[in-house]
């Protein structure tokens, strides 16, 4: 569990997947991650998936949670995508981070990420990678935040994607 001024990232229990799922169904969310929406089924795939990646790799994502009302408002952390778009990408752990509606343009998506960042930098320091959306100005802003640089453009699952690297933590101003 991290704790940040206004948030709590935690680990996600079985009570969340109702949210988990209400989040993935959303068209917000999924309009820069594959553009459709998640069939129940697929968020249960994708919610068991994310509680073993931390069994299996020693890290995943947190569900982001807002302390003010306790709500889910997303998920930030890491994990391994297997995307088959090459060594300089597949072999590094893939940062990913996302935000409901209602919750972006606070400044929380940083908060969360950041936090989720502390916390890597200080137990597996290394290079992280990001796959963002090209035309996913906010998402990309905040990964140049985190220390991302592009490395590539390419196409995956049919949409623009740009490929960043983060080899280690941003000097702090």
């Amino acid at each position: 569990m991290i704790n940040t001024a206004r948030l709590t990232l935690c680990a996600m229990r079985p009570e969340d997947f109702n949210r988990f799922a209400e989040i993935w169904r959303n068209p917000c969310i999924v309009r820069h991650i594959g553009g459709k929406p998640r069939s129940r089924g697929e968020a249960w795939d994708s919610f068991l998936r994310n509680a073993g990646h931390w069994q299996m790799a020693g890290f995943g994502q947190w569900a982001v949670v807002q302390q003010s009302n306790r709500q889910m408002v997303g998920q930030a952390g890491f994990f391994y995508g297997n995307r088959s778009i090459g060594e300089d990408f597949d072999s590094f752990p893939e940062a990913g981070w996302i935000l409901v509606p209602e919750a972006q343009g606070q400044g929380l998506g940083l908060e969360a990420a950041q936090a989720a960042h502390d916390w890597f930098d200080r137990i597996m320091p290394g290079p992280l990678v990001a796959m963002v959306n090209s035309a996913n100005s906010a998402s990309r802003n905040l990964a140049g935040k985190l220390g991302y640089t592009p490395m590539r453009e390419c196409a995956f699952n049919g949409s623009d994607v740009t490929l960043m690297r983060r080899n280690g933590p941003p000097p702090r101003h």
